[in-house]
């Protein structure tokens, strides 16, 4: 199994993110061109600095209102201390408020003023704007995900409905720029990488100051978003979570886990804003195949959770709405299916599967959209057979064919026969033909076969050759 594996020892925001996935192979070419694609009037650069003495690839984010363009790579360590914050508002965006997150101190001058005649955008017309753009349709799921999940923190933590939030103009296009080319290079990797995984998070430590007050590190949207993610507290009064990370975490379906036995193929570090003492201030990414154990060959057995609710007095619209509301913030899939209950009344089950550390939100979630007034939920062992990608050609556009293959052990010869290591399944993805349906106005079903006709061909002319 290829694991992309985070090392957040300094936390993890969204340009750290984004230095990591350039530093472990990600093509710059590909933000620049995500950038361009957002049309927000943004551009992005990048730098090596120093962390601790560890080489790592700082990203910025450069804006029309940002007074100088991001500090070059052999700049003193003051002028760059001076300026990150400024081109990279991620600590104003999402809370209206300023942060000393990579700078470690306090900046004297006034956010609020500066952004007092900017307009503000709202999270319904940021998730327009990137449906709008032309980007792969992975890439617009997986940044609209993160992004939904960011305006539920914030509509939670200030108790207003998810349609009222909205985001300072300058941040919004920081945190929409970082989100989606985040978004574009975890997707790069997708194909290769069949897991997330982090390590516990290093928060840091100390106060924010916003416009509500002086609050505790994590910020209160960053606590929400970080659910039940293991967290502790290292190093100097910083913040080094920041919502834009968590949000990405959180979309990604991170597991969370020391670093498993694994044959690294890549690494890359990503650089926060700063140079700091002890902790360097930089995210590892790390990708690699995990190492076979005991029970090597055998299908990857992992957790899962199961969440159902039985709802008598709910509409068909509604329910249909709420599932996905239920995707969009991470259940893996959501099902619902007719009931007779007592007092021969008809009702409909809703289950959620997801990821141990996603079900408290799902929970919360269907039980704020619903009208159930009571849930279960238990954990139960969820078995998968290993995953690869291949890539064919369609008259309309590359499909990629997702493959699952028997175990190599004795498990393997007794479910797949002959043929253990032999392929067990294989189908096209369908976001991919779904967008290639949509983009030449041709049936899904049409794509669908064409792309399973080419795998047919590949896939003889490899056991031929």
């Amino acid at each position: 199994m290829r694991i992309g594996y985070l090392e957040c020892f300094s936390g993890i925001s969204g340009d750290m993110l984004l230095g990591a996935l350039v530093d472990a192979g990600v093509p710059f070419s590909l933000f620049e061109e995500t950038t361009s694609a957002l049309n927000v009037g943004a551009r992005i650069e990048m730098r090596k600095v120093l962390r601790g003495g560890i080489a790592g690839t700082k990203v910025d984010v450069i804006t029309p209102e940002s007074p100088e363009d991001a500090a070059p790579a052999n700049a003193a360590h003051n002028h760059e201390h001076a300026h990150s914050h400024t081109h990279h508002h991620e600590h104003e965006h999402e809370h209206h408020h300023h942060h000393e997150h990579e700078t470690g101190h306090h900046h004297h001058h006034d956010h609020e003023h500066e952004h007092a005649h900017a307009p503000h955008r709202s999270l319904s017309a940021i998730l327009k704007m990137i449906h709008s753009a032309p980007l792969a349709e992975n890439v617009k799921v997986l940044a609209s995900r993160a992004f939904q999940l960011l305006g539920e923190a914030e509509a939670r933590m200030h108790s207003i409905p998810i349609e009222k939030v909205h985001f300072h103009e300058v941040g919004a296009v920081d945190t929409i720029v970082d989100i989606v080319c985040a978004a574009a290079g975890c997707e790069s990797l997708s194909p290769s990488i069949d897991r997330w995984m982090a390590s516990p998070l290093n928060v840091g430590c100390g106060t924010v100051e916003c416009a509500h007050g002086t609050l505790p590190v994590p910020a209160p949207a960053t606590l929400a978003l970080l659910a039940e993610a293991p967290i502790y507290s290292s190093g100097i009064a910083m913040e080094r979570v920041t919502p834009t990370g968590a949000a990405m975490l959180r979309a990604l379906d991170v597991s969370y886990g020391a670093l498993p036995p694994m044959r690294v193929k890549a690494s890359g570090y990503g650089a926060g804003g700063r140079d700091t003492p002890g902790t360097p201030n930089l995210l590892r990414l790390l990708i690699g195949e995990a190492e076979e154990s005991s029970t090597a060959g055998e299908p990857q057995s992992e957790q899962i959770a199961i969440t159902e609710a039985v709802i008598d007095d709910s509409t068909p619209q509604l329910l249909a709405y709420v599932s996905e509301l239920l995707l969009e913030a991470g259940a893996w899939d959501v099902y619902r299916i007719s009931v007779q209950m007592k007092k021969g009344r008809t009702g409909v089950q809703i289950t959620i599967l997801s990821s141990p550390d996603r079900a408290a939100a799902l929970r919360e979630l269907l039980l704020r959209e619903t009208t159930t007034i009571g849930l279960h939920w238990r954990m139960e062992n969820k078995l998968a057979l290993a995953r690869e990608f291949a890539e064919v050609e369609t008259p309309w556009g590359k499909v990629r064919i997702k493959i699952a293959r028997w175990p190599t052990n004795k498990l393997g010869n007794e479910l797949g026969g002959k043929l253990p290591g032999g392929i067990a399944n294989a189908a096209p993805e369908y976001e991919d033909c779904r967008a290639l349906a949509r983009r030449h106005s041709v049936p899904l079903k049409r794509v669908m076969q064409e792309a399973m006709r080419a795998w047919s061909n590949l896939s003889q002319n490899l056991s031929n050759g």
